[in-house]
């Protein structure tokens, strides 16, 4: 058994892996980003980011969790159909920054954890990046004379 079908089994996914781009990918629906992160860290890959994607007419949005294994790069598909998913800050501790990105961006929530702000400005809220945004809260503007 290759070892990425050692890890399929270990993770208790059906569906098969698709290469595309250079990459291997794996749909992830079923298990928790916890549970990946965990058979990563057993198997020793090394995290490298996550992308995040709002889907159309208010479906959810899709993360993918990339790794690297001796090499390869993996991708790894999540769909949520909410605004919330778990953090993996605690079990690796290099998706601390984009997990508070992707919190900030699309106003999703990482169970588990507090996302400290980054880039946003006093008042404003997070979801900058959603089709809709978010309306701040903030005192009204004084009026500007003609």
């Amino acid at each position: 058994m290759t070892p990425l079908e050692t890890l399929r089994a270990t993770l208790g996914i059906a569906s098969p892996w698709e290469t595309q781009h250079g990459a291997s990918w794996l749909d992830c629906a079923g298990i928790s980003p916890r549970t990946l992160a965990a058979a990563m860290n057993a198997c020793g890959a090394r995290f490298i980011t996550i992308t995040a994607y709002e889907l159309p007419e208010s479906a959810g949005f899709r993360l993918e969790y990339h790794w690297d294994l001796a090499g390869q790069l993996l991708g790894f598909l999540f769909t949520l159909t909410g605004n919330s998913t778990q953090s993996i800050y605690d079990l690796c501790e290099a998706a601390d920054w984009i997990e508070r990105e992707i919190h900030e961006e699309y106003a999703l929530e990482f169970s588990g954890r507090a996302c400290e702000p980054l880039l946003l400005r006093t008042g404003d809220a997070p979801g900058v990046n959603l089709r809709e945004p978010i309306k701040p809260v903030s005192a009204p503007s004084p009026e500007v004379a003609p």
